[in-house]
């Protein structure tokens, strides 16, 4: 199979395998691209929860991206695991020097488990300085809520808190609805311009390990190959919902989804 884009995928290592970096990699192969990668941070954990974080010197997160993609230029950036004020700001730095327009923003909080993964200090550097330089934002109901400062219950809370990171300065904005206790799953899609809502049949399971990585780096790779935002989320959606469909059940907490399932996407994606 002809390789069909470039992704440089910036964010931390999962030992589980589930998520991050690994998950990211998984994803964007199993698309049919090409993933590179900045590893921000190195994870200890399973699938019950994470033992310990280690910092890569943020100088040399910088020189990740940088150094590899002056020899291969990206055609999209996936930012996941950004978990100190002194990365963001490399991050945004190198994102400046390489001027990549398609650039997809995880804001990546709390693990699975629980685990608290970003401090308050670099919460406001990620808005004040990557917010308004990415081309979509993709916060779960958590992160929207820490972002927006604002209490989410319900689909109205939802768009309320859309709209406060548009205010904010975000471009286009995901709102990944999976935590509300509802029957269907709800992903909201705004724009100053547009609005969708995507709706999903929620599958009753724990094996949801890593499905907002791999739902970025599924969209900043259909993204890459020429896709509209739009359709780059509906296709990334459907590829995340069959990999929890399908996933292996492996482990004894939050368990990983499949990345290879054999969702019918081959003829849409080449189109």
């Amino acid at each position: 199979m002809r390789l069909k884009s470039k992704i440089l995928i910036i964010a931390g290592s999962d030992s589980s395998g589930g998520a991050g970096i690994q998950a990211d990699i998984k994803t964007v192969t199993s698309l049919g691209s090409y993933a590179m990668t900045a590893i921000t941070a190195v994870t200890v954990q399973n699938t019950t929860g994470v033992k310990s974080v280690i910092s890569i010197p943020t100088n040399e997160v910088k020189n990740q991206i940088i150094y590899s993609s002056r020899d291969i230029r990206p055609d999209a950036i996936k930012i996941g695991m950004l978990h100190s004020t002194e990365v963001v700001e490399k991050v945004a730095h190198a994102l400046k020097i390489l001027k990549v327009k398609k650039i997809v923003l995880d804001p990546v909080m709390v693990a699975k488990g629980g685990t608290k993964l970003i401090d308050s200090k670099a919460i406001q550097t990620l808005k004040k300085k990557l917010l308004k330089n990415v081309l979509l934002i993709t916060p779960n109901i958590p992160e929207a809520e820490i972002l927006a400062e604002t209490s989410i219950k319900n689909k109205e809370d939802m768009i309320f808190a859309a709209n406060k990171l548009i205010g904010l300065g975000a471009k286009n904005v995901l709102l990944k609805g999976g935590h509300l206790k509802s029957k269907k799953v709800v992903d909201l899609y705004l724009s100053k311009s547009d609005f969708k809502i995507f709706t999903s049949f929620r599958h009753r399971t724990k094996n949801t390990h890593g499905t907002g990585c791999t739902l970025s780096s599924a969209i900043a790779t259909f993204l890459s190959c020429g896709k509209s935002i739009k359709s780059a989320c509906a296709l990334g959606i459907k590829y995340v919902n069959s990999a929890i469909l399908t996933n292996p059940n492996y482990g004894k907490g939050h368990g990983p989804i499949n990345h290879v399932n054999s969702m019918k996407i081959k003829q849409k994606f080449n189109q």
